[in-house]
């Protein structure tokens, strides 16, 4: 079964008809709101330049859980 999902809003203009499968490989500047310098900072820190290795990095991923059980909890 195919699924279609509009990510217009959270994806600067010329990403808007890139394939999740190329987004993985876009850098962090296609994501709406991450700035030249913020992708500079996330490469200095964590050395992180695409929206997968975003994904992927094991600070993202426990924030993320963190935000998900904090909000399990307050339930």
């Amino acid at each position: 079964m195919a699924i279609s999902v509009n990510l217009d809003k959270i994806l600067m203009k010329e990403y808007e008809s890139t394939s999740p499968a190329e987004l993985v490989n876009a850098p962090v500047t296609a994501l709406a709101g991450v700035s030249d310098g913020d992708a500079e900072h996330l490469k200095a820190a964590f050395n992180i330049k695409t929206v997968g290795e975003l994904a992927k990095s094991k600070q993202f991923q426990a924030a993320v859980l963190i935000a998900g059980l904090a909000e399990a909890d307050a339930k």
